[in-house]
Order: structure tokens, then sequence, then C-alpha cells
């Protein structure tokens, strides 16, 4: 294999030199190369204090390692970091500006996303990190590393790091392993359809094929299962359409309730949207923050919506009482013998009908129009980068709610 940027979708790649057969070892990583909170030079450190570092994210401890051996200037890993001299590649919406972001992005559940890690990221700096510094003045300095810095290398390590799956033993008793960086491992590009994965061993992590590859033929890892607005989130980048075959679209949880008030006539029938609301909220099938995730072939959260469609448009409701389990059990029942959305009763189907069309109303330009822009070749090479990345996003979650249209109409 051979490293290049030529012939690469974004950046460096790894290229195949040669023609690869499915089970072969492209490189090998031994754990002692690993960047994280384990092997940094101020692990000791980071290792007396974890109680302190404690964090939402759970990233501190590799981030303040992060911190001391990008600016160390005596660090093993400076040649790592030489590849990204000051992070400025990265182009993460995080960093774009806030009425770019939302002209280019509403809708599709980004800016939602990166004002809570923006707002995350103020908080573990001036509550965790800068009093951490501030006990450690010979290695950290609040001048040298700042804000902007920190907020540069999270986008980094959700860019690049990597996180060890746990053992099927340990799944139900510990949390997740902290994520650490792998050099080499971490210049792979990511498409759905990949042809190779990260394997973890004890002594060392392989990059290893999972299907030929042909002599020049570009090498792609995969970062698991993401939609392309987690892509664009999380990596500053999406996948063209229909490249995503794990592309996702949201219909938010209020939004199925917004369209029930929409049909109430009476304060007596919005009383009842809400008692059927909470009603949900009580079996933990809907929140004010959670979304109904459709893919391109199934719904990922069958259940929650087969339930809440079902018992929002309950007839018997105004007879039900919380004491009783009777019609839980027959709600329960017939969502796992099936919940095809094309077999669901009319009042089902129009409730989530009214949803798409909604869910639809949130994005500031329709279908026609991005369809209109991606098959006109001169008109697409001419918007920027950001542009380009925001079509993909918008549109392949648009194709996903107008194919449920069709589906429910």
């Amino acid at each position: 294999v051979r490293l290049s940027r030529e012939g690469a979708v974004a950046g460096y790649g790894m290229l195949a030199a040669e023609e690869l057969e499915a089970g072969e070892v492209l490189f090998s990583v031994p754990r002692s190369a690993l960047l994280s909170q384990h092997t940094s030079a101020i692990r000791a450190l980071l290792r007396e204090a974890q109680e302190s570092l404690q964090s939402q994210s759970g990233w501190v401890p590799l981030l303040l390692a992060l911190l001391h051996e990008y600016t160390a200037s005596n660090s093993p890993w400076q040649p790592y970091f030489s590849l990204w001299q000051d992070f400025r590649s990265l182009d993460h919406p995080m960093f774009w500006p806030e009425e770019e972001r939302t002209r280019l992005l509403q809708g599709t559940g980004i800016p939602d996303a990166v004002d809570k890690d923006l707002a995350n990221i103020h908080l573990e700096y001036s509550s965790i990190i800068l009093p951490f510094m501030e006990s450690h003045p010979s290695i950290f300095d609040p001048k040298l590393h700042t804000l902007e810095l920190y907020k540069e290398l999270v986008a980094f390590v959700m860019a690049y790091s990597f996180q060890e799956p746990l053992e099927e033993e340990d799944e139900d008793e510990k949390g997740p392993n902290p994520p650490m960086m792998v050099p080499v491992a971490d210049i792979l590009n990511h498409v759905a359809k990949h042809n190779a994965n990260l394997e973890y061993a004890p002594q060392c992590l392989r990059m290893v094929t999972t299907q030929p590859v042909s002599k020049g033929q570009e090498i792609f890892n995969t970062y698991g299962q993401m939609a392309n607005w987690q892509l664009l989130h999380m990596y500053g980048f999406a996948e063209p359409y229909p490249g995503n075959t794990n592309d996702t679209a949201d219909i938010q949880m209020v939004t199925v309730r917004e369209a029930a008030l929409q049909r109430a006539k009476s304060e007596a029938q919005q009383q009842l949207v809400s008692e059927q609301w909470d009603f949900l909220c009580q079996l933990e099938m809907v929140g004010e923050e959670g979304a109904f995730v459709l893919g391109w072939d199934e719904v990922l959260t069958e259940e929650e919506l087969s339930m809440t469609l079902k018992v929002s448009t309950a007839r018997w409701w105004k007879s039900y009482t919380r004491k009783s389990t009777k019609h839980t059990a027959a709600l329960q029942t017939s969502v796992q013998n099936g919940s095809d959305l094309s077999r669901l009763k009319p009042p089902c189907k129009k409730l989530l009908y009214d949803s798409v069309l909604l869910t639809l109303e949130s994005y500031r330009s329709d279908l026609k129009a991005e369809q209109d822009l991606l098959n006109n070749k001169e008109a697409y090479e001419k918007l920027s980068r950001r542009e380009q990345q925001a079509l993909h996003v918008r549109y392949g979650q648009k194709r996903i709610l107008h194919q449920l249209v069709e589906v429910v109409r």
C-alpha cells in the first residue's frame, strides 16, 4: 500500500500498490505507538486526577494529553502532529459562522448538535481544563493552551480518534473505552461500502482488508454505520448521493405531537393529545428531545414510532385508565406483530403523513431545487465545499422523507 493525496477522495488516503485479497493485513500499529491518556508523558498526572477529570464526553484526559503533546517540542508524537500543523484543514460545522450553519443546515439536526457541543466545550474548558492547568503551571499555560486550541483538538478527536470495542462480557458492566489516536490508521478515509476494517489484538492494532482490492484503488476504513448528518457533524464531510447506504432522516418526536395538536379541533381534544403524550413518556417511547429515525429500507425506531402512532389515534383512549394494562398489552402485541408502514391503519398513516410534511417544512429549500442543483454540474461546481457537503446531507434526508410520503400517502 502507499499513502497519497492523489487518487484519494479527500486529503491523504491509502491506495493499493498491488492487487490485494480479502483478509490481508495492510499494516499493524503497536500499542506503544498509540497516543492516549495511558501513553502520554503526563499519564501519571492524569491517573492521579482521574476523579476530577470526569466529564459528560469522557474525552477530557485524552484532550489534556493532546494539549501537552501537541505543544511539547520534545514529544515523540511531533512527527504525527506534523500532518496537522494548525488543524485549519478541519472544517466541522462547529467552525462555520452561525449564520452560515443555519442557512445551509437548517432542518438537518446539525445546528442543534453543534450548539450542544459548543456549550459542552466551554463548560469542560472552564470547569475542568483550566483548574487542572492552573494546578500544574510548569506543564500548562492558559495563554498557550487556549479555549480555541481546545476546541480544535475536540474536532481532531471527533474526526480521527478510535474507541476500542468492549468485550461482550464487559458491555453491561463497563462504560465505553476512552478514545485514542491511532497513527496511520486515521489516514484512511471512510465510505459506507468500505473494504478494510481495524482489528484489535493484545499487542497491536491491524488494518485488514474485508474484500479484494484492485491495484490503484483507495482503501477505505469504516467509522461505523453513520448517516450523512453524523459524518458532517463529527468528521467534516458527507458522502455524495447515493453512496451512503446508512443515511437516515429524523422526524422529531415533538413534531408528531404538533401534528396531532393541529388536528385537534377543541380544547378537550388538545387535552387528549397531552394525555396521550404523557402516557407515551411513561412508557419511555417518546421524549422532548427524541427523534424517530428513518433509513432507506427500514425505520430504525420502529417500535417507538408504531406505538406513538397507535396511541395518538386510539379511539378507546377516553375510556382508558392508567390502572388498567389491557390496552397497553394489546398495543404492545400489535407493535410486536409487525408495523409495516404500508399496512398502518388510515388514521395512523394520516398522522405520519402530516408529521413528514411538517418535517419537510423545516428545511429552507425543497427536494426539486436540490435535485436540479445536483444534476447541473456547472452550477454544482460553483458551490463552495461547505455548500456541497450541506447539499448532500439535505438531499439524502429529503429523499428518505419523500419516499415515506409515497408509502403513507
